[in-house]
């Protein structure tokens, strides 16, 4: 497994982020992105995900609940903790190795309590068109957990218990 260092820069104006560590240690990688509060960035964090994952062979559905979990909690940084105010940073940090991925997303916001988000699976909440990132989360990751980031923002940290790789016991 190579990793080289790689800085990135979305189709946006402003420098979004620099894709700035990418180690690897034992069999684990490790990369911490900072991103513009935009959108748009989404795209590079997912794709930055998406690079490492296949590094350690993880595909499939195990992928796609990592990635759907990402883009929530990042959109969450994004709308509910900086405003959408793009001067704002949100960090993101990855460890994946072949038996777990570990995803942490920072915002600068103001913080919040998870208690006070209103169930969406109550019947007053179904037809609300939004209100489920976070109920999202918790079902397509193993482990969820919020913290208040140094900054006083937010910190979401998702874990995800990776299926045995079936080409490699295949072989």
């Amino acid at each position: 497994m190579t990793t080289k260092p790689r800085t990135t820069i979305d189709a946006g104006h402003q420098p979004p982020l620099v894709y700035s560590r990418t180690e690897m240690t034992s069999q684990s990688l490790h990369a911490h992105l900072v991103l513009a509060s935009r959108f748009e960035n989404i795209e590079v964090a997912e794709r930055a995900l998406r690079d490492l994952c296949g590094e350690i062979g993880c595909d499939g559905d195990d992928l796609y609940w990592v990635v759907t979990a990402l883009r929530e909690a990042l959109a969450n940084a994004v709308r509910h903790g900086n405003r959408s105010e793009p001067e704002r940073k949100v960090l993101v940090d990855y460890t994946v190795d072949p038996a777990t991925v570990t995803i942490q997303v920072e915002d600068e916001g103001n913080g919040f309590d998870p208690a006070n988000i209103p169930d969406p699976t109550d019947p007053e909440n179904l037809l609300r068109p939004s209100g489920r990132g976070i109920f999202y989360m918790q079902q397509f990751m193993n482990q969820v957990e919020f913290g208040e980031a140094p900054s006083g923002g937010t910190t979401v940290k998702m874990v995800k218990q990776l299926q045995p790789n079936t080409k490699e016991s295949e072989e």
